[in-house]
């Protein structure tokens, strides 16, 4: 009998094979030491931001963040009114007027810019042909990376105006200005990521669809668009998130005033317009100072449940589509 060859790796490819493994060791360890960092980063501005919002309870009552109905810290200020008005001369550090005024703008903003995003994110997965969809999609994507201080800008000096002589509002600038500004924003996210979570669900559920004789528009809306709806919500999520985040816009088209109100028509202050409005120029260690942290530290925490609740959706999502 012949034995057979058995042919042996020369010292060349033996080499490769030791460099091309160091490659891949090299590159999975920086993938974990920048996941790594990206949490110690999160850690940190944790820490540093709740270290420094803690500081005003040493002045302060946890009370004096709700008990009162507007954040004024420089109510002292006005003790020269007309001496029969009652005037207290404490300052207020209610969050309460903060975190309504950024609800009332970002939860219309959401809405506002789910329904377009979500339409536009249908048309482009499901009906558009591939040649548009590959020139609509970057083309939407571009609008993400245009500056919050232009679109401000463009809110400040037209639309408000706009707005103002069709509702025929007592404020120019309001919650609803700045909430179709923050939907600008917000467009581009919420159509990216539904339209990934429709071009997700698998073709077979769409032929078996129409095999069974539905149309175009009732696969899309009893078979695409409830497979993909935790997707959607997701995107729904991180819109609000991003929303809630916004400053510019914010700072320059709602008005600023810090006060309780449900009226969407209304001047109102956001947690980021206020932290931009008055950071600069507060005295560091003061307890003003410290109220700005601990409203960041607010915002924070509420920017980043949202995105935890978001990833553990599309995670989940993910998951059954592989099923």
């Amino acid at each position: 009998m012949r034995s057979m060859s058995v042919s042996h790796p020369t010292t060349h490819e033996l080499l490769s094979q030791k460099g091309f493994r160091l490659k891949e060791w090299l590159i999975e360890r920086m993938l974990v030491a920048a996941g790594i960092t990206s949490i110690a980063i999160i850690l940190l501005i944790f820490l540093f931001l709740f270290k420094e919002g803690v500081q005003f309870f040493k002045t302060a009552s946890p009370f004096d963040l709700i008990g009162k109905t507007v954040f004024d810290p420089y109510e002292e200020r006005h003790v020269f009114k007309m001496m029969w008005q009652a005037v207290s001369v404490l300052p207020k550090y209610s969050l309460i007027p903060l975190i309504c005024g950024s609800l009332l703008v970002a939860l219309p903003a959401t809405i506002i810019a789910a329904v377009f995003g979500i339409g536009c994110a249908i048309y482009l997965s499901e009906m558009a042909s591939a040649q548009l969809r590959e020139f609509l999609k970057p083309t939407l994507e571009l609008l993400a990376g245009i500056p919050s201080v232009v679109i401000g800008f463009f809110m400040l000096t037209l639309a408000a105006s706009f707005f103002q002589g069709i509702f025929h509002t007592k404020f120019r600038l309001n919650a609803f200005v700045g909430a179709v500004g923050v939907a600008i924003a917000t467009f581009p996210i919420i159509v990216t990521l539904v339209e990934d979570a429709l071009r997700a669900v698998p073709r077979d559920l769409r032929d078996a669809s129409y095999a069974l004789g539905a149309t175009k528009w009732q696969t899309i809306w009893d078979t695409v668009v409830p497979t993909a709806i935790s997707g959607i919500s997701a995107a729904m999520i991180l819109g609000f998130g991003r929303a809630l985040g916004e400053t510019m816009i914010v700072v320059m088209a709602t008005g600023k005033a810090p006060i309780v109100t449900g009226n969407i028509f209304s001047s109102v202050r956001t947690m980021t317009a206020n932290i931009a409005a008055e950071l600069g120029s507060v005295a560091q260690g003061s307890e003003h100072y410290y109220a700005l942290f601990l409203v960041g530290s607010v915002l924070f925490t509420m920017t980043f449940v949202l995105n935890l609740t978001s990833e553990i959706i599309l995670t989940k999502m993910r998951r059954k589509l592989r099923m």
